[in-house]
Order: C-alpha cells, then structure tokens, then sequence
C-alpha cells in the first residue's frame, strides 16, 4: 500500500489555506469546506476539512525535506513560528515543530536513511 493523503481537520478554511499556500505547498482542490494540496516533493498530498470550531485536534502530519535548516529559515523569514527549533532527536530524526492556524501538530524533518531502516528495524522475517 501506498499512502494517498492525510486530511487534517480545521477550524477557519480561509486562515489554514493561507497558512499553508505560505509554507509552499501547491493547492489542487478549493471547496468551502474541502482544500487539497500536492506537495513539493514526492507524489503525496493532503487535504483540510472544515470541521467543528470548537473540536480539538490531535493531528500530526510530517513533512520531510533534506535541507531542512535552511527550509525553517526560509520559513521564519516569512513569518512562519515555530514551536521548537530543528532538533537531532535520539530517534535519529532532525525536526521543527510548529502548528498550523486550527492547531494541527506540523512536523518538519529529515530522517534520511533511518526514516525506514533504523539500527533498531525489525526485522520481518
């Protein structure tokens, strides 16, 4: 299987479209209540779904990119605000965190080879 998109739900369409169009990411679909974006990247998408204003959100979405310093400055000079600066974490992935308009937990990261072949994979045989 390959993962098609992650929909993360929002509260505000206007403020969440903009926040994203403003970290780069290309809008394909524009409804009222539906956005889709295609990444800049790869071949995945995600989307945003209008939903509750008064709901809480538990989403995370990760999006990796390899020069990921410099993508958090790019970003900051946009006036972007990151919740923690790009980290090496003992899971062997370097990341950013920051959280989009409705408050969806965004992660920025590079992981390289150890996104799927850590030290520690298991080994399916």
């Amino acid at each position: 299987m390959n993962l098609n998109q992650v929909t993360l739900t929002v509260k505000n369409m206007d403020e969440a479209v903009t926040f994203y169009k403003t970290l780069g990411f290309n809008q394909i679909v524009a409804a009222e209540h539906y956005c889709r974006f295609e990444c800049t990247e790869g071949s995945s998408t995600f989307s945003l779904y209008l939903g509750d204003p008064n709901s809480q959100s538990n989403s995370v979405i990760y999006f990796e990119h390899q020069e990921l310093d410099s993508l958090v400055e790019k970003l900051k000079s946009k006036g972007i605000k990151f919740d923690q600066e790009p980290t090496d974490k003992d899971y062997l992935w370097r990341e950013a965190m920051l959280t989009d308009p409705s408050g969806n937990e965004i992660k920025l990261y590079w992981a390289g080879e150890n996104r799927k072949n850590p030290p520690w994979r298991v080994n399916s045989n």
